[in-house]
């Protein structure tokens, strides 16, 4: 199967950044190793079309493609990062897709770093 296939997106198009949040569970980083430093975190988003979008990433993976998410950063430029894992959920306002996706290490701990600043040993991206 060829690489330089197109990825699958999933495209935000209005709406507020995703919020990247690191997974509770330490295991979930086998899911995606590879040679960069990356760390698995999760976002939700509602969504109307959760099953479509589920079928989607099936159909990509299955046959080897990549998929993306496509979203407006803070600055309103487009950003993509790689999803590793969806699961959809009902919830009272609607459809919840779950999303585990591939973020470079340091990008995160920059980004988290001012929220725990009290605690300089505790890195904050697991929790037991």
């Amino acid at each position: 199967m060829s690489t330089t296939e197109e990825p699958e997106l999933i495209t935000i198009i209005e709406g507020p950044t995703p919020e990247f949040h690191p997974t509770p569970q330490d295991w979930v980083q086998s899911i995606h190793e590879g040679p960069d430093d990356r760390i698995v975190a999760v976002c939700q988003l509602r969504t109307g079309n959760g099953e479509d979008i589920l079928q989607r990433c099936r159909n990509a993976w299955r046959d080897g493609r990549k998929v993306k998410l496509d979203f407006p950063d803070e600055l309103r430029m487009r950003q993509q990062v790689d999803v590793v894992s969806a699961r959809l959920s009902q919830v009272d306002e609607g459809p919840l897709l779950h999303l585990w996706v591939s973020l470079p290490l340091e990008e995160f701990v920059e980004e988290g770093a001012d929220e725990d600043d009290e605690d300089e040993d505790d890195d904050g991206l697991f929790y037991s």
